[in-house]
């Protein structure tokens, strides 16, 4: 599992133009909680010869609500130092330029018994959507209304806070101990996972994403042929 926000196009650039930073959010419907579903033992392989690709196609799951972007703004927050240079076109002029959303994963075994291995907020983020935007269409690929852009796994720097289940497992190294005297270094079939995620301020009242939920079932058996 891989802890993400999604975002989704609203409004589409034409191909072979640019889209400025600075007026990248004009074209964001709202967001969503994402799992980016990996198969780590394919993409172990694929990482070297050739990068992910068939390790990381096969499912991608959202949670049921989309927030619109107006909602999310009094939450807005100042991300991550980001310490790399950057090119003037990433360079934006707010520096509260990601949001503070509490976001949380449960994993749920097969036998039922559910526990919260992650808790961490959306501020960790290095990198908003806007230059992700910006970056995407530099060379003027064109984004269409409906295109969803995951924000990569969302990690912060203190325990339990890992976004992924390879970073909480260190690489598979340590057993993240489940309750029902379980554990899990990576997931298993029948596991579910749910992704929850929330604002909350004095004053704006509170703003949810509803579940962002999956469950694992067994690989189908080929036939021989």
């Amino acid at each position: 599992m891989e802890l993400e926000l999604g975002c989704f196009i609203a409004r589409p650039n034409h191909l072979g133009e640019s889209v400025a930073v600075a007026n990248a959010e004009d074209h964001i419907f709202g967001y969503v909680l994402l799992n980016d579903w990996s198969a780590r033992d394919i993409q172990t392989w694929e990482y070297v010869p050739l990068g992910p690709f068939n390790s990381k196609n096969f499912a991608t799951t959202i949670s049921p609500w989309v927030v619109l972007a107006d909602a999310l703004e009094p939450f807005r927050t100042r991300g991550v130092e980001n310490k790399t240079e950057l090119q003037e076109y990433l360079r934006e002029t707010r520096a509260d330029n990601v949001f503070d959303i509490h976001l949380e994963v449960e994993l749920t075994t097969p036998q039922g018994d559910a526990t919260t291995i992650t808790r961490t907020s959306s501020k960790h983020l290095i990198w908003s959507f806007p230059q992700m935007i910006a970056h995407h269409t530099l060379g003027g690929c064109n984004l269409r209304t409906g295109d969803l852009l995951g924000s990569g796994t969302i990690s912060g720097t203190g325990e339990g806070e890992q976004g992924s289940l390879l970073e909480l497992s260190q690489g598979g190294k340590k057993d993240v101990l489940l309750c029902g005297m379980d554990a899990r270094k990576f997931l298993k079939d029948g596991d579910t996972i749910t992704i929850r995620g929330f604002c909350a301020a004095d004053g704006t009242g509170r703003v949810g994403f509803g579940e962002c939920s999956g469950r694992i079932y067994s690989a189908p058996v080929g036939k021989k042929t």
